[in-house]
């Protein structure tokens, strides 16, 4: 597949929003995701589920391995396949500290990869995990839009247990 590669003024004339606040944005939610991971019990993190739904851990594991892989693949144009990605969310931690110190390296790998993303690379079309075909920019708004949607499980999940979810307005 043929990359597009896209004039960086033309960009910029249509920015909505900067890189560093994506980024910061995209950052936020992951503190907001942490918070969950935080509020869960040990046992039910790992255990409980709702209707056939997976545990909040491996709902975790898959953000984490997307966000993680991906922008990577971004940076090195060298993308792992979906079975491989899937492969990963085997690789469970054992505990809620080890989890959480796992999303914590991710965090850092995410801060350290993004300043390799250059303005241009947002429009560039890409084949994520060698197979989601779309621009950079678009992937990485999917990879937050996936990580919304799993909190959100894992929020049913805390209520249910009768355990007040983090605030979801509340990035910081």
């Amino acid at each position: 597949m043929e990359n597009s590669k896209v004039d960086t003024a033309d960009i910029t004339a249509d920015v909505v929003i900067s890189q560093e606040a994506l980024l910061n944005h995209w950052q936020g939610h992951r503190r907001l995701t942490r918070k969950a991971i935080e509020a869960f019990p040990e046992k039910e993190l790992f255990d409980f589920s709702i209707g056939g739904m997976r545990p909040f851990s491996q709902l975790i594991m898959e953000i984490a391995g997307i966000s993680a892989t991906g922008l990577s693949g971004v940076v090195s144009g060298n993308w792992i396949t979906l079975g491989e990605l899937h492969g990963l969310r085997e690789k469970m931690p054992a505990t809620k500290k080890e989890l959480l110190k796992m999303w914590d390296e991710i965090t850092v790998q995410l801060d350290s990869l993004w300043p390799e993303v250059t303005v241009d690379r947002f429009q560039e079309t890409v084949l994520a995990f060698r197979q989601w075909e779309g621009t950079v920019c678009s992937m990485i708004l999917y990879w937050i839009d996936n990580e919304i949607h799993h909190r959100a499980q894992g929020f049913v999940y805390l209520r249910a247990l009768g355990i007040e979810p983090p605030a979801f307005w509340d990035r910081s």
